[in-house]
């Protein structure tokens, strides 16, 4: 069952993200091929045209993309920081995506935080929760 929750995402944002070429942190991407973030990493690789980055304790390295330990790590800009981490845990996520300056977080389908949600929207961060690319981008015609 899902839950419901007080944040609503943004069309007009998901939109944006989605459409715009940009590099996105994928918080959680390992090599195991048999993690959504795997499949979900390839699509917005492949399908949507997006940098990734995989952000992941063992620093793997990823449908040929360098990988790092953390955010703090990645050198240069972060777009959008894809948080394929479990709810209780993407608060810090949220937190290191705030601090590391990157423009959006977006919290992957099942993952609610909507205190972390709240402090990325204060700090001006584009949020997009409880949802995924490889959801959205059919639904609104992209891809």
């Amino acid at each position: 069952m899902r839950r419901l929750t007080g944040h609503v995402n943004d069309t007009d944002v998901v939109r944006r993200l989605l459409t715009t070429p940009g590099r996105w942190a994928v918080v959680g991407l390992s090599e195991n091929s048999a993690r959504t973030a795997y499949a979900i990493a390839r699509y917005l690789q492949r399908d949507l045209g997006m940098e990734i980055v995989p952000v992941h304790p063992k620093a793997d390295t990823v449908h040929g993309a360098t990988g790092y330990a953390t955010l703090a790590e990645i050198p240069g800009g972060i777009d959008v920081v894809d948080v394929f981490v479990r709810s209780e845990l993407a608060g810090a996520v949220v937190d290191q995506a705030i601090a590391v300056g990157a423009r959006a977080v977006w919290l992957q389908l099942g993952v609610v935080d909507e205190a972390a949600a709240a402090r990325a929207t204060a700090a001006g961060l584009d949020v997009v929760m409880d949802t995924c690319p490889a959801i959205e981008a059919p639904r609104l015609g992209i891809g």
